[in-house]
């Protein structure tokens, strides 16, 4: 499918990853609507998207009557907005209605809308944590916390949409993304910008667990990338893939690579109890997207880590954020 001249509706298009998929697909020339209730998102992120032509309105996707309305001459739906995963530790019933019943919602209003795509943008949080790797798109759903299953529940909302209505439904799978406008503060922020953080602020990285864990990181443009191209792609329709980079980190090593690019190898790591439901292991297998569009991350680990240091210079005080930000494992 060529995006360009189609109007392309992006939920969720405010946040980390949203906001980058919102770029390259104004990039691609498609004529992009962004839809983000700003709980969590930050309509400066798409500053420059709106500069070149793309149109924001302010929607919670549980509003099935205005997303119904905003949906209207739209050809593809990128459905990303979610309630995230540490949120959904300390109130689980909301992250099962954003991410369960909002998809719901913005699925069916799609349906409504005749739309060409709806795209399901899930997690490999839906997969839980590896019984085998890498982990390929038939690895079982196994989730270990409510994000994790209400993902799932989406994913199975879709295409339940697609077997009983109709709707054309792909989906996709990103792994842990990390890059400009993650977030630093909050519930949203996760382990990079956590350790890069404190680690400016003169603070030992706070290792949940004891730091074995291995996640799948992508330099979040190229997540975007990726997904932009799985939208793209006529073969993935009434299948689903995973975008991540193909090699597993542990966290551990995440901080010491951080201590040693920011220069703060006095430091040590302090392990504290570890996070409730979190996985052991999450390394993707990348075939299925190389093969079906020729997506593959190129930008390794610690040039990856690099970048996210730099970037940091241009972001509010981080070593200020290090030192206030509060340390809980949920």
């Amino acid at each position: 499918m060529d995006l360009a001249g189609r109007r392309v509706v992006v939920t969720g298009s405010a946040g980390f990853i949203g906001s980058h998929v919102v770029d390259v697909l104004v990039e691609r020339g498609a004529d992009v609507v962004a839809i983000d209730d700003l709980s969590a998102g930050d309509r400066a992120n798409l500053a420059e998207a709106e500069r070149l032509g793309a149109r924001f309105v302010e929607c919670d996707v549980r509003d099935r009557e205005r997303i119904e309305r905003e949906l209207q001459g739209a050809r593809v739906v990128v459905h990303m907005a979610c309630d995230n995963l540490r949120a959904s530790l300390g109130n689980p019933e909301r992250s099962h209605d954003v991410n369960g019943t909002g998809s719901l919602v913005t699925a069916l209003a799609s349906v409504e809308a005749g739309v060409e795509r709806f795209v399901y943008v899930s997690s490999s949080e839906a997969y839980g944590s590896a019984v085998y790797e890498p982990m390929d798109e038939s690895h079982p759903l196994r989730p270990t916390t409510v994000y994790g299953a209400a993902k799932a529940a989406g994913e199975l909302y879709a295409q339940s949409c697609m077997r009983a209505y109709g709707l054309p439904v792909s989906v996709v799978r990103p792994f842990n993304s990390y890059g400009p406008r993650s977030h630093t503060e909050g519930t949203s922020a996760e382990v990079i910008p956590k350790f890069a953080t404190r680690i400016l602020a003169g603070l030992p990285p706070v290792v949940f667990g004891d730091g074995s864990q291995t996640r799948d990181f992508t330099w979040v443009e190229e997540t975007a990338r990726g997904i932009v191209a799985a939208t793209e792609c006529d073969a993935l329709v009434g299948d689903a893939v995973n975008v991540a980079h193909g090699h597993g980190v542990s966290v551990r090593e995440i901080s010491d690579l951080l201590l040693d690019i920011i220069g703060a190898n006095g430091l040590q790591p302090e392990l504290v109890e570890g996070r409730p439901g979190d996985v052991d292991r999450h390394y993707a297998d990348t075939t299925k997207a190389e093969e079906l569009f020729g997506f593959r991350a190129e930008i390794g680990i610690r040039e990856g880590l690099e970048r996210y240091v730099a970037s940091l210079a241009g972001e509010r005080d981080a070593s200020a954020i290090g030192r206030s930000e509060p340390v809980r494992n949920w």
